[in-house]
C-alpha cells in the first residue's frame, strides 16, 4: 500500500515534534543548569524503577537487594540516552519519509546510519542529505553530551559520599540522630566531650544540604545513586543530623548552638521537599504541625535513654521536649520519609516504612570505652 504525500507530510510533521520533543529533553536535563522536569526522564525513571522492584520483589535480604540496586542508577542513564537516540531516530525516518521513493521502511533504513554511526548510505537527493546530516549530526551530539554529564555526576556524587563517611564515625552505620548526639558527647570514650563540634558539624551539614538540593533536582538520576557501603544512605544521613538538631534544640535549649542548628533544620528541610517534589511524590510543600509525626513517643524515649547511657547533658525532661521535638520534626518527616520508600534507602532507626516490610536496623557500635567527664 502506497502511503499518500499527504499522510507523508502529516507524519513527517510529527516526527518534527519528536525530533523538538527529545531536543527540549537533552537540552533541559544536561545543558541547562535547573530543574526542567522533562516528561521523557520522568517516564525512563519509572520503567526502570518498575523494573527492578519486579527484579527485587523475591528479594527480602537488605543487602542482597542493596546489591541489586546498586545498578539502577547506571541503567537509567543507560536508558535515557537509549530514548533520546531512539526518539531521534524515529522523528528523523518520519521526516525523511516525504523524501525518498518507497515505504517507511526505506526512510528509516535511511536515516539510520547516520543516528547509529554504522556507516553510510544511499541518500541522493538535497532533503535527504540534509536530514541525514542532521541526524548524524544529533547522534554525535546527544552521546558526547551523555558522556560529558558523567563527570558531573560523579563528582556531586563523589563530594556527598566524602560527607557521609565523615559522618559514619559520629552517626554510626547507618546514621541514626540520637546516636550522632551520644557518640559526639562520648567522643569514643577518649573522657572528654566534644560537644562543641557540634556547631561546625550543623553549619557543614547546610552546606551539603544545600549542595545535595541543587545537584540532585538539577540532575534527578543522582537520587538513586547508592553508597559504596550497602548500610548509608545520603538521605538517611541527612534525616540523622536534621534528628539531631531538633533533639538537642528540644532536649538541651541552653547549651544548643541554636542559629546553626536551626540554619541546618531549615536548609534541610527545603532540600528534602524540594528534592521530594522533583521526583513527583506527594509531600505538602508547608506541613500542617497539628497532623503531627509518625514517630511514637516511646520512640523518643528510647532515643532519650540511650543519650542519657552516655550522660549527654539533658536540660528537659522528655515529656517537656517532647512537643518542641515533634515541631521540629513534622517539616522534613514526610518528606524523608517518602524519599527513603522510593529508592528502598537502607531501613534504619527512626526512617519510615519501606516497599518490603524489614526490621530497622540499628547502628553498629564500637566497644564501650571511658564515659566523658
Amino acid at each position: 500500500m502506497v502511503v499518500p504525500l499527504t499522510g507523508r507530510v502529516i507524519a513527517a510533521v510529527v516526527g518534527g515534534l519528536l525530533v523538538i520533543l527529545a531536543a527540549r529533553s537533552v537540552i533541559g536535563t544536561i545543558i541547562v543548569p535547573r530543574p526542567t522536569g522533562s516528561w521523557l526522564i520522568r517516564s525512563v525513571d519509572k520503567a526502570v524503577d518498575a523494573a527492578y522492584k519486579m527484579a527485587t520483589k523475591p528479594i527480602k535480604e537488605y543487602r542482597t537487594r542493596d546489591r541489586v540496586l546498586a545498578s539502577e542508577a547506571a541503567v537509567i542513564l543507560l536508558v535515557q540516552l537509549i530514548a533520546w537516540l531512539g526518539l531521534f531516530f524515529i522523528g528523523f525516518a518520519l521526516l525523511m519519509w516525504p523524501f525518498v521513493h518507497g515505504g517507511i521502511t526505506i526512510a528509516f533504513t535511511t536515516v539510520g546510519p547516520a543516528v547509529w554511526f554504522i556507516g553510510d548510505s544511499t541518500a541522493s537527493g538535497v532533503g535527504e542529505r540534509a536530514i541525514q546530516d542532521c541526524a548524524g549530526l544529533t547522534g554525535l551530539v546527544v552521546v558526547t553530551l551523555q558522556i560529558a554529564y558523567l563527570p558531573t555526576l560523579y563528582s556531586a556524587f563523589n563530594r556527598r559520599e566524602t560527607d557521609i563517611a565523615l559522618l559514619n564515625a559520629r552517626a554510626g552505620v547507618p546514621s541514626w540522630g540520637p546516636e550522632l548526639l551520644a557518640r559526639t558527647h562520648y567522643a569514643l570514650g577518649s573522657g572528654s566531650s566534644t560537644i562543641d563540634t557540634l556547631p561546625d558539624l550543623f553549619a557543614q551539614w547546610e552546606r551539603f544540604a544545600a549542595d545535595v538540593a541543587e545537584s540532585h533536582t538539577t540532575y534527578l538520576p543522582l537520587v538513586r545513586f547508592r553508597s559504596p557501603r550497602p548500610l548509608s544512605s545520603w538521605v538517611i544521613a541527612m534525616l540523622s543530623v536534621l534528628d539531631a538538631a531538633a533533639l538537642f534544640l528540644a532536649l538541651s535549649p541552653k547549651i544548643a548552638p541554636e542559629v546553626p542548628a536551626r540554619l541546618c533544620l531549615r536548609s534541610g528541610f527545603i532540600c528534602l521537599t524540594d528534592i521530594a517534589r522533583g521526583m513527583r511524590l506527594k509531600v505538602p510543600e508547608a506541613p500542617d504541625p497539628d497532623e503531627g509525626i509518625s514517630l511514637t513517643y516511646e520512640e523518643f524515649l528510647d532515643a532519650v535513654a540511650r543519650m542519657e547511657k552516655v550522660d549527654f547533658p539533658i536540660e528537659r525532661p522528655p515529656e517537656q521536649a517532647w512537643p518542641e521535638f515533634v515541631g521540629w520534626r513534622v517539616n522534613y518527616e514526610q518528606a524523608a520519609y517518602a524519599i527513603a520508600y522510593a529508592i528502598d534507602a537502607v531501613p534504619a532507626l527512626w526512617s519510615g516504612p519501606r516497599k518490603w516490610p524489614h526490621k530497622p536496623i540499628p547502628p553498629i557500635r564500637p566497644a564501650a570505652g571511658r564515659p566523658p567527664k
